[in-house]
């Protein structure tokens, strides 16, 4: 069952009469009960206890390339139908995206190891839309202030990324630094992220220590609570966290509370927490789903499945909970369970359910399940929606020259069909190091995708698929990149051996004739008259030479 094209949606709440614009929702009652007396590390680790529970839909990957749908309602002027765009400037209606604008982790991924399989690579909480070009001179460098002693390497009038001041930066070559009027969101956005993934291990630790208490380390906490106390919370930060929370279900403390920070790692650290309109202790509460929220599937192709998983979270709850799919074309989708029991949904880490969209037919289809009884008052609806598609055909991506090519860095190019419609790529990139041949999968948004760690390898080869509701396109042709520019696409038809446990695989773009494979004293071990795109031959372990008829450029592989 392939998982795909899971977006989550929920109601505007931009009031966008007059130009003017205001929250449309209060911090639910009771949210925050939990953090009532704690202080410090108590405090930090229960407001992580709090947010780490979202609603996250379907596979991470499709998720995160349908946010430009998710980001109009999250990242739109009110009034308007412009990008809030926080790296730039550019006037740009929330219909355009692609070529413009990056979904952008304000919180590197890098600096988790860049898996895509934890919440933290779909987290709205931090993703923004941001202008391409300063969300790649941003790269995974560390919030700062660029030293004004030094011409920034980029400024577009917004953002800034230069040498930092004196104390800060880590030992990042560079720091990031945000226009004023942002300096405060991206702070709160960070207490957020070193509270809600306390418990990951960093790869790259610029601002952040591989502890649970405080997390961010000593210069990067006096940054931060300096830009949060000169920048104070916006209507702004106030819109975009209700957006969210009817989004994921979650929201953000430090905007909800921005004295929390304070308690954490500021001058009220050692002082308890009370946090206001606590809801009395004992009353019944369904702190998720929020009622009114949508979960959208997205397009998925017939004879596909898509699932969503629908976290339900309750404090205080007598009895157990109804779940009921109602009206529509419920019979488009299911749920394992009608009762959840009170002791499931109480519980510290809540009921994940999960919900299946398995369409029988082309078209739109839209259901609802409604949550009620355990001691709440009403009931709680959540929508359900999807459009089921045929199956895409997608012909072969060409890849085409790599451009940019520096001692660490290359820029993947390739081109496709302007009238087909594609969701993402797939890169395959070949590294070849010494007798070491391996292989990584890079996921890009649009042709020209910056591949870095260059300087680690040989050379290195590269093809494309495109990927649309979860089907693949055959594989592009192969480039090859070596560090004295391009090879192997005018002076040899591409050829990429793998070596593997016993045999080696073969990856072209086409049939490639005249097979000969030698071993390192120069005496053929095999002949073939032809083999073709991911053929394999079985050879004891050992170092060989492959050339072909098209291919007379020795390949070496290492046969384990």
């Amino acid at each position: 069952m392939k998982i795909s094209d899971i977006r989550l949606h929920a109601a505007a709440v931009f009031a966008v009469a007059a130009g003017s614009f205001s929250v449309a929702a209060d911090i639910p009652a009771g949210y925050y009960n939990s953090l009532s007396g704690k202080k410090e590390a108590e405090l930090k680790t229960a407001v992580y206890e709090r947010i780490h529970n979202f609603t996250i839909n379907g596979s991470y990957d499709d998720v995160y390339y349908g946010l430009n749908r998710t980001f109009r309602q999250t990242d739109t002027r009110p009034g308007t139908n412009q990008w809030w765009d926080m790296y730039a400037n550019l006037p740009l209606a929330n219909t355009q995206f692609s070529g413009y604008l990056e979904r952008e982790h304000s919180f590197p991924k890098s600096w988790w190891g860049g898996s895509t399989t934890i919440p933290a690579y779909v987290d709205i909480n931090h993703l923004y839309p941001a202008e391409r070009a300063a969300n790649r001179a941003k790269s995974n460098y560390p919030l700062g202030e660029v030293d004004p002693a030094n011409k920034p390497v980029f400024d577009n009038g917004v953002s800034k990324v230069g040498y930092g001041a004196r104390g800060q930066g880590g030992s990042a070559r560079y720091v990031f630094e945000p226009d004023d009027e942002y300096k405060g969101d991206f702070a709160r956005t960070y207490f957020y992220m070193a509270t809600c993934y306390q418990n990951l291990h960093w790869a790259y630790t610029y601002m952040v220590s591989n502890n649970t208490y405080p997390t961010l380390n000593t210069w990067s906490i006096d940054l931060l609570l300096r830009w949060h106390r000169n920048d104070p919370v916006s209507e702004k930060e106030e819109l975009r966290n209700e957006a969210v929370y009817r989004i994921q279900n979650n929201r953000n403390p430090f905007i909800d509370h921005p004295e929390l920070a304070e308690y954490i790692w500021g001058d009220k650290k050692g002082q308890a927490f009370k946090p206001g309109g606590d809801e009395p202790i004992g009353n019944p509460v369904l702190d998720s789903p929020v009622h009114g929220m949508t979960l959208d599937f997205g397009q998925v192709a017939l004879g596909s499945s898509a699932v969503a998983r629908l976290y339900i979270k309750g404090e205080s709850l007598r009895g157990n909970l109804d779940l009921l799919l109602y009206s529509g074309d419920r019979t488009m989708f299911s749920i394992p369970v009608t009762s959840l029991s009170a002791a499931n949904a109480n519980s510290k880490d809540g009921y994940w359910l999960q919900v299946t969209y398995k369409p029988t037919a082309l078209g739109a289809h839209s259901s609802k399940i409604v949550i009620s009884q355990g001691g709440i008052t009403g009931s709680v609806s959540v929508g359900l929606r999807a459009e089921c598609m045929p199956v895409p055909v997608l012909s072969a991506p060409t890849a085409t020259a790599p451009t940019d090519i520096r001692s660490d860095s290359y820029t993947a190019n390739w081109t496709v069909p302007a009238s087909e419609v594609v969701d993402y790529y797939v890169i395959t990139r070949t590294i070849y190091s010494g007798t070491d041949v391996r292989e990584e999968k890079i996921e890009a948004e649009a042709p020209g995708f910056e591949i870095t760690g260059f300087a680690d390898s040989d050379r290195e080869a590269y093809c494309v698929e495109s990927v649309r509701l979860g089907v693949h396109s055959p594989k592009s042709n192969v480039v090859f990149v070596a560090h004295s520019g391009v090879t192997g696409v005018e002076v040899d038809e591409p050829l990429v051996v793998q070596g593997l446990p016993g045999s080696l695989r073969f990856i072209c773009n086409a049939p490639q004739s005249g097979l000969r494979i030698y071993d390192m004293q120069g005496r053929i071990v095999l002949t073939l008259d032809c083999v073709d795109n991911n053929d394999t031959v079985e050879l004891p372990a050992g170092i060989y030479l492959i050339v072909t008829d098209r291919h007379s450029s020795p390949v070496k592989a290492v046969v384990m």
